[in-house]
């Protein structure tokens, strides 16, 4: 979509070739997990042969995609995010949220720090007229963060007991009985819906 913004429509039916930016892929990490400054995803290593592809050198997998990973929390890249008013304001909002919830509850916390950043001007525009859509995008994007935490923490040392495929099983069971939801469940452990309840029904006989 991005490309025939750039192109127009009408370029794709040209039969020369179309000169195009080259593109460039980045992800701003924000979770609460320990994670690195700076690193970078391989679409091949999520290839069902990845390991041979890498023991092969004369190999190169027909489809590739490099992803910048740059960790944008507190402490992390602090030059590359001030050189950002809305990235260093985006950092701070999300900061804030965390420092809140830890005295207050999950919606208190965030229109807590969605008033705060108005009030001092960090994101105000963007806040004043987008609060209840970036409300709604918290609420969700923290039900998963959270359900991640209780999953990793009560599912840990059995994974490491039985190796990661079990511990993942662990972590659906768990999730099963504290019924998160099936796409959040499909969203953290990569695995199909059928799969999920399969895991979910064993845990529960």
């Amino acid at each position: 979509r991005i490309y025939e913004k750039i192109t127009g429509q009408k370029k794709i039916y040209q039969s020369k070739l179309e000169k195009i930016p080259a593109p460039e892929f980045i992800v701003l990490y924000n979770g609460i997990m320990p994670y690195p400054d700076q690193s970078i995803l391989k679409l091949s290593d999520a290839f069902k042969n990845a390991a041979s592809l890498k023991n092969t050198v004369s190999v190169v997998p027909e489809l590739e995609l490099f992803v910048k990973v740059y960790n944008i929390n507190k402490g992390h890249n602090s030059g590359m995010v001030h050189k950002s008013k809305a990235l260093e304001g985006y950092s701070y909002f999300i900061d804030k949220i965390r420092e809140y919830r830890k005295g207050m509850q999950q919606t208190e916390a965030m229109e807590a720090a969605i008033k705060y950043c108005i009030e001092h001007d960090v994101l105000r525009q963007f806040l004043e007229t987008n609060s209840s859509e970036v409300y709604n995008m918290l609420i969700t994007e923290w039900n998963t963060e959270d359900a991640k935490e209780v999953w990793f923490e009560e599912g840990f040392e059995e994974g490491i007991e039985k190796g990661i495929e079990k511990g993942i099983e662990q972590m659906v069971i768990t999730a099963g009985r504290k019924n998160i939801s099936i796409e959040q469940i499909e969203a953290f452990s990569g695995l199909s819906r059928e799969k999920i309840l399969e895991i979910i029904k064993s845990g529960n006989a």
